[in-house]
């Protein structure tokens, strides 16, 4: 009879359906910063690489690629903050705990070294017997070294920075989006190496886009396979229609580069997957992040699966009182001591 007087457990229903958090203001020019950014990291640290082995033409196209789509990113963001003085004024502090600070510090020491290798690519051959021409393409060098050394941050960080949001999608996935993001990056910069570079030269591109398809299609089908209901937010609607083509169009130009790369049309057509699956992808894990504001479930499931295990829900970590931590060191509850002080206080 007892056993039939237990309330179930009920079901979440938030007020009025209506959903936990707001959906994020950002538009496609994030997802377009997002790509560019990677793209410009990637091509960074193959024009070094490029510059050390001795490939003129894929050195050329690195750096300048570089350049150019650093430019780009930079244009999205500070299009999409609606005001460009933000940008600045996010330079005027370094806060190690702000991903979006460190991002910001991130971008202003690759930048110098991406434009001075770039510039020093660009400078018309009758000129270049001057010597600031000389002393340019002397510094071009550390430059590009100095630019690839960031390349790995300035590819990952704006997954770092997803990941902190409150974002059910974008923060379940902290383990495996740095390395999608970074996966990404290598994959689009060596098919564009491959895509504009003789192949003769462009072994290294060759080579760079096999890793980095690899890395990003194991992260992005551990992404699917571990974040348990909020997984659904990536394998549903449009963000599944997204990256279900960029795995496929990676996939094709991975293939390519690796078994008929040597040949000119192979090497043009999986240098075009690769940067299109790259884009896809980036676009794909926007749409799940933000589809994923908009079902209650994606916030609370996780959030009582933490409690359940014991552990904090995101967001709720605050530090414990001393007195409390120190009453559960003691195995006292507040009430038990509050009657242990009455009591002494009373005999």
């Amino acid at each position: 009879m007892r056993d039939q007087e237990t309330v179930p457990q009920a079901d979440f229903r938030s007020y009025y359906g209506r959903p936990v958090l707001k959906t994020p203001v950002w538009d496609w020019r994030i997802a377009a910063y997002f790509f560019t950014g990677g793209l410009a990291a990637g091509s960074a640290l193959l024009g070094a690489g490029a510059d050390l082995t001795g490939r003129p033409t894929l050195r050329r196209v690195g750096r300048i690629s570089g350049l150019v789509n650093l430019l780009a990113s930079m244009v999205f963001l500070i299009s999409d903050l609606g005001r460009p003085e933000r940008f600045h004024h996010m330079l005027r502090v370094a806060k190690p705990t702000s991903p979006m600070s460190m991002g910001t510090w991130i971008l202003a020491a690759f930048g110098p070294g991406s434009g001075l290798s770039a510039v020093a690519e660009l400078i018309p051959r009758r000129f270049r017997s001057t010597w600031p021409a000389r002393l340019l393409d002397w510094t071009a060098r550390p430059a590009g070294l100095g630019a690839a050394a960031v390349a790995p941050a300035v590819a990952s960080y704006s997954a770092v920075l997803l990941s902190h949001t409150a974002v059910p999608a974008w923060r379940e996935a902290h383990p495996y989006l740095p390395f999608v993001f970074t996966g990404s990056a290598a994959a689009s910069s060596a098919g564009l190496g491959m895509l504009l570079t003789p192949v003769d030269e462009a072994g290294p591109a060759r080579r760079l886009a096999v890793a980095g398809a690899g890395a990003e299609i194991v992260a992005s089908r551990m992404l699917d396979r571990r974040l348990g209901v909020v997984s659904e937010a990536y394998t549903t609607g449009k963000a599944h229609r997204l990256r279900t083509w960029a795995e496929y169009l990676t996939i094709g130009g991975a293939a390519g580069a690796a078994v008929g790369g040597r040949r000119r049309s192979v090497a043009v057509l999986s240098g075009v997957a690769l940067l299109t699956g790259s884009a896809l992808q980036r676009f794909g894990v926007f749409e799940a992040g933000v589809e994923s504001t908009r079902d209650p479930r994606y916030v609370v499931v996780p959030q009582r699966a933490r409690l359940d295990a014991g552990r904090p829900a995101r967001g709720d970590e605050r530090p414990e009182p001393p007195l409390r931590r120190l009453m559960s060191r003691l195995r006292l509850s507040p009430a038990a001591e509050r009657l242990r002080i009455r009591s002494v206080r009373s005999g």
